[in-house]
């Protein structure tokens, strides 16, 4: 079955550029989610004011990945206990979320969440939210590392073979 989640890492160049890799994943695209006003530009998520995150929308095929694989993948590349930063990237709309289009999956995403608890020393503070409207992504930010291979990327994409068959 294919399904769609949201899902919020960082800098969303990296995210994107790992969760294509990933077995199952379908398509991928970078936008803008969780915010305060519809279609809003780079500048104005960079400027901390829109109350966006970057996110990456997954597309995926539920029989080849499931929710809880995608998950495990999520977590291999974030730091769940951080608050509005991931690597070098510091503001609110670096911050780490979980955002469901399928209301089913919530309760999934909850234990999930609540069974990595015990693997840190601080709280999980990663958003688990209905996905609101999602908002794509200027061209140029689309597969971006594909495209600037020498980008910045605060995700080791090689960490991926500790989680794939």
């Amino acid at each position: 079955m294919i399904k769609k989640i949201v899902v919020a890492g960082g800098c969303f160049w990296g995210v994107e550029a790992y969760f294509q890799q990933v077995h199952g994943i379908t398509s991928t695209q970078v936008g803008y989610s969780q915010g305060l006003f519809p279609f809003p530009t780079y500048e104005q998520v960079c400027s901390g004011t829109t109350g966006h995150a970057e996110v990456c929308e997954l597309t995926y095929n539920s029989d080849e990945l499931s929710l809880l694989q995608l998950l495990e993948h999520l977590f291999n590349i974030i730091d769940p206990t951080s608050i509005n930063r991931q690597g070098n990237d510091k503001g609110n709309q670096y911050r780490t979320g979980i955002y469901y289009i399928d209301q089913n999956d919530v309760n999934t995403i909850k234990a999930f969440i609540l069974s990595k608890q015990a693997n840190y020393t601080k709280p999980i503070v990663v958003e688990v939210e209905s996905a609101k409207p999602f908002y794509r992504a200027e061209d140029y930010h689309q597969h971006y590392l594909q495209k600037n291979p020498n980008g910045y990327c605060h995700i080791n994409l090689d960490s991926i073979t500790k989680l794939q068959p």
